[in-house]
């Protein structure tokens, strides 16, 4: 019961029957309507029941946190430099190389004085034919173990400027003390003595400067034959010239065909001999004194020789020259073959030791110290994704110059030797695992 006034509807109590009543809410209706961004603001209302904004995709999301991606790792990051040269010997280079360019000069003023530019010229061009022909045969010999550019350069250069010119003052200054020669005295006895010591000289110079890299007959016979490549070219220029002013076209074709096609290695054969025997004496650690003497016994041997090349045509040019000179020739090639192999015979004993430590396997050592091998090598890796011939050629040159540091490291001649060994070690893994990777 309640008294006085009118009474208030219960909002509580049921309709009445048969009379449909929206259902009323249990609390007042708010005066205001709220956003959803507020009601996400509000300090009232969970985050995780506030309503949630709506993207466009997942990864339209914001992140409270985006690392950054990693950088790509260059293809030679940490891997270690070979020991550089030492600086005495990069100035004794520097050195020779200065002395080269002043004896250029007169070399340049001698031809073009007494010779005349023209006829110096077509002497040039044609002296570059049989240099090509020998610099591709040494070049050959050469891939087993290439020698640093720089040295086969300057090699070259030693021959074909300092040898002559050095050559030229000598007989100028020979002259001047003992009168003119006869003719069979200046070609059998004194241009074989002369021109051989200047070009020996040369190959002694690159053994005392570069030991490092001067290790056994191959390299002294490699030196020695781009020394008189480059003493023939410039000689070659000369009597090309001459024969060009003195008897025309005719004369010069003679003159072609029997330095620049019957004998464009006999320089390189001459020479050869002194770089064969600076190169046993590297083989077997023999001190800078010894191997000098090494050099002494292998310039007479390429004094004989040589002298007997040029007695050949106070006798019987062509007969000496297919009884004589042409086996000798012969002999020669298949002494550099059984050379090349015993440089195959050394790096393959010298890469096994590797083997049996667990570095190589005995199936790449195969792969990397025999012809047949290599080649098989560089044809599987031109199949593989990209063609990764390039990274085999690496993989084969460091090995290579691993077993001649092995090899330097077992003679105990070189104290550069563990730490080049160590470099080279970690370059040859960082190369199978790039060749092997997918």
């Amino acid at each position: 019961m309640s008294s006085g006034g009118p009474s208030q509807p219960n909002p509580y109590a049921p309709p009445p029957a048969g009379q449909a009543q929206p259902p009323q809410p249990p609390y007042p209706a708010p005066q205001q309507q709220y956003s959803a961004q507020q009601y996400a603001q509000s300090n009232y209302t969970p985050q995780r029941f506030a309503p949630q904004p709506v993207y466009a995709s997942v990864l339209a999301q914001p992140t409270p946190y985006s690392p950054p991606a990693p950088v790509a790792p260059s293809p030679a990051q940490g891997l270690p430099p070979l020991p550089a040269a030492r600086r005495g010997g990069r100035i004794a280079v520097y050195v020779l190389f200065g002395l080269l360019g002043l004896l250029l000069l007169g070399l340049v003023g001698y031809f073009g004085l007494f010779l005349g530019p023209g006829a110096s010229i077509v002497g040039l061009v044609l002296a570059l034919l049989p240099l090509s022909v020998v610099f591709f045969v040494v070049w050959m010999i050469d891939r087993w173990e290439p020698e640093p550019k720089t040295f086969v350069f300057f090699a070259i250069a030693w021959g074909a400027i300092a040898a002559v010119g050095l050559t030229l003052l000598a007989d100028i200054a020979l002259t001047v003390l003992f009168g003119q020669r006869g003719e069979f005295a200046g070609a059998v006895i004194q241009a074989p003595i002369v021109e051989e010591f200047f070009k020996g000289l040369g190959v002694l110079l690159v053994f005392l400067v570069a030991r490092r890299t001067f290790d056994g007959p191959v390299d002294g016979v490699v030196y020695g034959a781009l020394v008189g490549a480059g003493f023939a070219f410039t000689e070659n220029i000369q009597y090309f010239a001459i024969s060009l002013i003195e008897g025309g076209g005719e004369q010069l074709t003679v003159t072609f065909i029997l330095r620049g096609v019957m004998s464009p290695f006999a320089h390189a054969m001459f020479t050869s001999l002194t770089g064969l025997a600076i190169g046993l004496a590297a083989r077997r650690h023999a001190s800078a004194g010894a191997a000098v003497g090494y050099g002494l016994v292998g310039m007479l041997g390429a004094m004989l020789l040589h002298g007997l090349w040029n007695g050949s045509s106070f006798v019987n040019f062509f007969l000496l020259y297919f009884v004589l000179q042409v086996p000798l020739f012969v002999g020669f090639i298949f002494g550099i073959i059984a050379l090349r192999r015993e440089e195959a015979r050394l790096t393959r004993a010298r890469l096994g030791e590797y083997a049996a430590a667990g570095w190589f396997t005995p199936e790449e050592v195969t792969m990397l110290a025999t012809p047949a091998g290599r080649k098989v090598g560089l044809a599987w890796a031109a199949r593989l994704r990209g063609d990764r011939r390039p990274l085999m050629r690496e993989f084969i040159k460091d090995a290579t110059t691993l077993a001649a540091v092995r090899q330097r490291a077992v003679t105990g001649r070189d104290p550069l030797a563990p730490a080049e060994e160590h470099a080279l070690l970690v370059r040859t893994r960082a190369a199978r695992a790039a060749l092997l990777a997918y």
